[in-house]
C-alpha cells in the first residue's frame, strides 16, 4: 500500500512541476530544432552585431557588447549546445536575458514567436543518455499542434558553474 501511495505522490509532484511551467514562452530556432524559454527572462531581442572578443574565453562566449552602458556577455547557444553549424546571417539574433539580476545575451538562429502553453501541452523531458550535462537544462517538451518545442531552463543554463558567466563578468 505504501508503494501505491509513493507512486501517487510522485505523479502529483510531477504534475505540479509541469503546471508550474505553464505560461508564455519565447520560441526560437537552433539548427533544425525549436526551443522555448520563459518569456519573463527576456529583456529584449536585438540583431546580431559582432561583439568584442575576450582573450582565452571558451568558444561559445563570443565576447561582450556595450548595451546602453551595461557590458553584456554574448553566448552563442548554438555552439554551447553543440549544434553542428553556427552560421551568422540576417536572421541571427541576440536574445537579451535577465538571469539572476544580471544581463546576458544568447545568440540564436532566429526567433519565432511567443506562445502560451497550458500545463496539458507540456510533457516531461525524456531521460537521455548523454555524456554532456546539457540535458539537465531541458525542462519539458511542449506541443502546439504539429510543433514540438524543447523547453529550456535558460536561467539554470546561463548560471551553471561550467559557464561561469554570472560570477566572472562585472
Amino acid at each position: 500500500m505504501d508503494m501505491v501511495k509513493e507512486g501517487t505522490q510522485l505523479a502529483r509532484q510531477e504534475a505540479d512541476a509541469l503546471a508550474a511551467r505553464a505560461g508564455e514562452y519565447l520560441t526560437f530556432r537552433l539548427g533544425g530544432e525549436e526551443y522555448g524559454i520563459d518569456i519573463l527572462r527576456v529583456q529584449e531581442i536585438r540583431s546580431y552585431e559582432q561583439p568584442t572578443r575576450i582573450a582565452n574565453a571558451p568558444d561559445y562566449l563570443k565576447g561582450v557588447v556595450n548595451l546602453r552602458g551595461v557590458i553584456v556577455p554574448i553566448v552563442d547557444l548554438r555552439v554551447r549546445l553543440g549544434c553542428t553549424q553556427a552560421e551568422y546571417n540576417h536572421f541571427t539574433v541576440v536574445i537579451v536575458l535577465n538571469v539572476k539580476g544580471r544581463v546576458v545575451g544568447a545568440v540564436v538562429d532566429s526567433v519565432s514567436d511567443v506562445l502560451e502553453l497550458p500545463a496539458e501541452a507540456i510533457r516531461p523531458a525524456p531521460p537521455m543518455a548523454s555524456n554532456g550535462a546539457d540535458n539537465a537544462y531541458l525542462t519539458g517538451i511542449g506541443s502546439v499542434g504539429e510543433r514540438m518545442l524543447i523547453l529550456m531552463d535558460i536561467e539554470a543554463l546561463m548560471s551553471s558553474p561550467d559557464m561561469g558567466l554570472l560570477n566572472d563578468v562585472h
